[in-house]
C-alpha cells in the first residue's frame, strides 16, 4: 500500500478510531444502555454521542487550520475539551 504513503501519524489516527470502535462495541456488549436525550433533544447512545466527537473533532481540527489559529496539536485539546462536553450533555 506504499501508493497511499502510511505515515506514522497517519496509522496513529487510524489505529486510535479503531480502538474506539472496538472498545465501543465491547462496552455495548458488557454494559448494555437505554438511549438518552441531551440538550440536543434526540434520544443518543454512546455510540451517537462518538460519531457526534468524531464528527466534531473534524470540523474543528479544519476550523483551527483555516483560522491558522495556532499549533496543529493545541487543537487537540479543544477536541478534547469538545468530546468531555459531548459525552456530558449530549
Amino acid at each position: 500500500m506504499s501508493w497511499m504513503a502510511w505515515t506514522m501519524p497517519t496509522a496513529i489516527f487510524f489505529g486510535v478510531i479503531a480502538l474506539l470502535l472496538v472498545t465501543f462495541t465491547i462496552l455495548a456488549i458488557k454494559f448494555p444502555e437505554t438511549p438518552r436525550t441531551g440538550i440536543l433533544r434526540i434520544e443518543t447512545t454512546r455510540g451517537d454521542r462518538l460519531f457526534i466527537t468524531l464528527l466534531g473533532s473534524a470540523f474543528i481540527n479544519l476550523i483551527w487550520l483555516g483560522f491558522e489559529a495556532g499549533p496543529q496539536p493545541y487543537a487537540l485539546l479543544v477536541c478534547l475539551a469538545y468530546a468531555a462536553a459531548v459525552f456530558r450533555w449530549v
